[in-house]
């Protein structure tokens, strides 16, 4: 005979692991018990459910899975970052990093096994989409990275960006019952103020999170801001014009009032000019923003290369001097696989090398 196939003891929400418990002839208010340890204190086997009997210890072992993420392997930099390969319960593969800095703890986290959107610069673009994450996946991730920062900088997580591998607003359900999880009183009772879901543009989506009056902070991955550049780099704007894009995020703010980033990775010779700095500007108008310039990871799938210091510069000041509020984040991690999805080809690519 084959063995039954155990839940997902995460999969299910309070209601229905209450009435999963009924079924196995035991008190609802058992079920509050075990979501604590679950969500709160984010137990990874039912040994350590203290408080339960060991006769309901082991039945919840025969009848549920409790399927923790696990640190694969971590590469530290000279900067301190700490990036992180983390397994999965089915032996996949997912990045995780801890990024701290003076005033903050940021874990950057997944949202998918790989990715479908195909970006020509980044690493994960490169990399089949297997399949996208479960809610507790992503939440095993923040804990995991919280527990690096209070191991080796003795401060706990601050901020988490799912800016990681995968596009977070093609696994809407998932990434969004993560943010609840994380945010609740009974879950790891963080600040939504305190997240950012980045997307790299997909406009349906970025209404629904307006009638879903997304509480959380919103990224839009923009790199170019005319058409014909980010169809090059973004094949995704092919069906996700700026146009639409910016009716999309006229729509968001209008629901949520809530202000957007733009995340703008400054190539070299591609969209570095004052020129692209004028486009970017325009679109700046739409909604209340602020705009993140980036330095970019090199990849040697790609042969974009990060623009000169003197231009990302000039870049930035144009900006400030139409009004914008502009910001430029120095690349992390330059020493070790940093760029979203390198660690992960690395370790996918080795199983292949007998």
């Amino acid at each position: 005979m084959v063995a039954a196939k155990k839940t997902d003891i995460r999969a299910l929400d309070l209601p229905q692991l209450q009435q999963h418990l009924v079924a196995m002839q035991q008190p609802a208010f058992r079920a509050k018990q075990i979501y604590q340890w679950l969500w709160e204190k984010s137990a990874t086997s039912f040994e350590q459910m203290s408080n339960l009997s060991k006769d309901l210890r082991k039945a919840l072992d025969d009848a549920f899975a409790i399927n923790a993420v696990q640190v694969n392997n971590s590469q530290f930099s000279n900067d301190h970052t700490i990036k992180n390969t983390f397994r999965l319960a089915d032996g996949n593969i997912v990045e995780g990093v801890l990024i701290p800095l003076e005033d903050r703890m940021t874990a950057c986290v997944s949202s998918q096994v790989g990715c479908s959107l195909t970006c020509k610069f980044c690493a994960t673009g490169y990399m089949d989409r297997k399949r996208n994450l479960n809610a507790d996946e992503i939440y095993d991730q923040v804990v995991l990275i919280d527990k690096q920062a209070k191991q080796n900088y003795n401060n706990p997580l601050t901020n988490i960006v799912y800016m990681g591998m995968g596009e977070p607003l093609l696994n809407y359900a998932n990434v969004l019952r993560s943010i609840e999880r994380i945010t609740a009183p009974d879950g790891l009772n963080m600040s939504y103020k305190r997240i950012t879901v980045s997307t790299a543009g997909i406009a349906k989506m970025i209404k629904k999170l307006g009638d879903d009056g997304a509480k959380f902070n919103l990224a839009l991955s923009l790199h170019a801001a005319n058409d014909e550049k980010r169809n090059e780099i973004m094949p995704i704007n092919e069906a996700n014009s700026l146009k639409s894009l910016a009716d999309a995020l006229k729509y968001y703010f209008a629901k949520t009032k809530n202000p957007v980033t733009y995340e703008y990775i400054v190539f070299n010779h591609f969209n570095d000019e004052i020129s692209d700095a004028m486009d970017l500007a325009k679109f700046c108008k739409h909604i209340p923003c602020k705009v993140n310039l980036i330095e970019y990871n090199p990849i040697s799938f790609a042969d974009f290369t990060n623009a000169e210091g003197d231009k990302i510069d000039a870049f930035s000041n144009y900006l400030k001097s139409q009004g914008i509020n502009t910001n430029i984040r120095r690349s992390r991690g330059k020493d070790i696989d940093a760029a979203c999805g390198q660690l992960a080809v690395k370790e996918e690519t080795s199983k292949l090398v007998p």
